[in-house]
């Protein structure tokens, strides 16, 4: 398998999970304040791109109910089922973001809350760096990950066996700068999932823009 994790196995994660996942962040008060920080960066009708967007909710169903366009990105068909009955103002498509083609300087904003941690490291730097590209200069950046020093350790996520893979916090930031995207701010703190299988897990949120050069 080498650098490549197989989609197949995320997507039955979340396939499984669906919309309990939801339940479990909606109390996720950082996730929240990172989407106002959001959208106060944006121009009406900005056109803006979720990746790993789930059920839609909150961060679709917040970004579309101000106005904007929204396009989610999913590997789990039933997430992406759910999203789109429950935000029918966003549009949302059942893909790998690995192999998604982006245009450059194409949408207004990128966010991504939690979507790196089924990729490897060399996955998870190659899709920053794409994102990054396909945000406007000047466009902004959202990510949220889990900071801990894991690659490829097995375990479990509510219940589900998962394969997980993140960096350290500053590995993270520094894999983000080295993207072209400046951290604006960042936010680091534990959250506890609202499920009797999950544990606390620490988060981070890195709020960035694209280098205008």
């Amino acid at each position: 398998m080498g650098d490549r994790y197989d989609e197949s196995a995320a997507a039955a994660v979340f396939d499984a999970l669906g919309a309990e996942y939801e339940k479990a962040f909606a109390d996720s008060e950082a996730h929240r304040a990172s989407l106002t920080w959001l959208l106060r960066q944006l121009n009406p009708r900005s056109r803006v791109l979720d990746v790993g967007s789930g059920t839609g909710r909150p961060t679709a169903a917040v970004l579309a109910a101000a106005g904007h366009d929204v396009l989610g990105v999913d590997v789990s068909p039933v997430m992406v089922d759910l999203a789109t009955r429950q935000v029918p103002d966003a549009t949302f498509r059942c893909a790998d973001i690995r192999e998604t083609p982006l245009e450059e300087a194409s949408f207004d904003a990128v966010c991504v809350y939690f979507a790196l941690l089924q990729m490897s490291r060399a996955e998870q730097t190659a899709v920053v760096r794409r994102l990054a590209g396909a945000v406007k200069p000047g466009g902004s950046v959202v990510l949220a990950t889990v900071p801990l020093d894991l690659e490829g350790v097995e375990g479990v996520f509510m219940g589900q066996a998962v394969r997980v893979t993140s960096f350290a916090a500053q590995q993270f930031a520094d894999m983000v700068t080295g993207a072209g995207l400046g951290v604006v701010t960042r936010q680091a703190l534990m959250f506890a999932p609202a499920h009797p299988e999950a544990v606390p897990e620490p988060h981070l949120f890195l709020h960035c823009r694209r280098d205008s050069a």
